[in-house]
This record gives structure tokens, sequence and C-alpha cells, in this order.
């Protein structure tokens, strides 16, 4: 779903007979007209599944087309967080998935997790490994991808490759099966920019599998799904300082292959 530019509209307002000083002006006032409506959020039956519960945090398995946090519409609030937020009052996001990637999210329950989360993953101590299926046949059997990345704007939420003002990204990928017309890859973003793992894999070639933002038809058709899933995560516990690892089977990435 690409979301249009809005249009900028100018009108004038006159001054009418008898009004009061500052009721109306002859300056012309520039105001903003969305000349399509809102992309309302397709609603997810599916569960949120807990991994790992304590005071501090929560680790759980996100299902897909649920956001991991409200939308600005109102009629998209329904989300991982507002879901979260009924059972264990006072969670908060320290980071995201797409609305379509389906996988393991840490949600931080007080202040103190919260920061110390913030801080792990600014200094990238935090791990995350995801599974794709992507379109054809991968080769070699692992490397990595560095393109640069920014917004583009006139179709935004896109991302978009750019050399000169893009920021630096590096996403490193390892063959797990490969079949006649796809291939599975385990990816190892380092770092963490929008539509990372979409972008650069369908920059190499190999875009992913339903992904509605990047794939061509053909590509986006082959499955009712966005077919990435975060698998795993890995960091210091933020209170304790103990090693987290939580896991999620990537069986979304397997079906009717």
């Amino acid at each position: 779903m690409v979301w249009p530019m809005p249009s900028v509209v100018t009108c004038r307002l006159w001054t009418l007979p008898g009004a009061p000083d500052g009721l109306a002006t002859s300056s012309p006032l520039n105001f903003t007209v969305d000349p399509q409506p809102p992309y309302l959020v397709p609603h997810s039956n599916e569960p949120i599944r807990l991994l790992y519960r304590d005071e501090h945090l929560l680790i759980v398995d996100k299902p897909t087309l649920l956001l991991s946090v409200p939308g600005r519409h109102p009629l998209n609030h329904d989300c991982l967080l507002n879901r979260l937020d009924r059972q264990y009052p006072g969670v908060s996001a320290v980071h995201r998935l797409d609305l379509d990637t389906s996988g393991v999210m840490v949600v931080p329950r007080t202040r103190a997790a919260l920061s110390e989360l913030a801080r792990q993953f600014q200094s990238r101590r935090i791990h995350k490994t995801y599974f794709a299926r992507v379109a054809g046949r991968l080769l070699p059997d692992t490397g990595e991808i560095t393109l640069p990345l920014t917004r583009d704007w006139p179709n935004r939420p896109k991302q978009k490759v750019c050399f000169t003002n893009g920021k630096s990204t590096l996403t490193r990928w390892r063959v797990v099966a490969r079949e006649d017309e796809s291939t599975v890859v385990e990816l190892f973003p380092i770092t963490g920019r929008s539509h990372q793992l979409r972008i650069h894999l369908k920059e190499i070639g190999h875009p992913i599998l339903g992904c509605d933002f990047y794939a061509p038809e053909e590509v986006l058709n082959a499955s009712p799904r966005l077919l990435l899933h975060a698998t795993s995560i890995a960091f210091h516990h933020p209170i304790s300082g103990h090693k987290l690892t939580a896991h999620s089977p990537p069986r979304c990435i397997y079906a009717g292959a």
C-alpha cells in the first residue's frame, strides 16, 4: 500500500461587514487535504503467544497483520502494545516489527527496563535473526549487503537505496534451503533501518515472497502473506544482566512450500 502525499490547498478568507477584528482576514490560508481515504489495517484474530515474562519485561511472538504500536487513524489503534496493556498495564515499545512481519519481540514493563533496552538497541548489543523465503535460487551460500537507505518521500512509507544521503546498513545472510523457484534464507540485520531486509533482498534480485511494497506482482502473489519471520532475539536482561534468548519457529516460511 503506497500512501499518497497530501495535496496543499490555498484559500482566501475575506472580512465580512461588521465582523470583529481578527475574525477573518484577506491573507491566504494553506491547509492539507488527503485525496484518498486512510488505509485501515485488516484485523488479526491470531493470538499473541507469550514466550517469557517477568516483572520487568515480556517476550512475545507477534502474529502477522497486527501493528506493533497504534496507527494514527482511530480505527487503527488495535495493536500488540494495546492488547498487552490490557493484561500487563504499563508496557511500552522499544522496537517494532512491520505489520506484515511476524515473530519475536521484547516488550518492556518498567521505565528502567525500557531505558536499558533502548541503550542496548542503540549500541547494537541486541541480536536478532529472521527467516525469509525469497524468489529464485540465491547464490552463494552466505553474503552481506551494505546498500545505504533513505526515505522515499513521494512513495512513503517506502524506503529506497541512496548513495548520497542514505544511512549506512548491514545485512548478513545464510542460505538454509534452495528449491526450484525459491530459497529459504536466514537473515542477520546488524543495523535496523525501516524495510531494510525487504529492500536489500529485492536489490540483489531476490525479493521476499508476498511483499506488497517491493516485490513484482508475480512474487507478491506467490504467497498470501509476507514470508518474513523474526525467529530469535538475544540480549542481556536490563536489570539482572543475565543473557536472554528467545526463539519462534519459522513455520510460516515452510507452510505450503
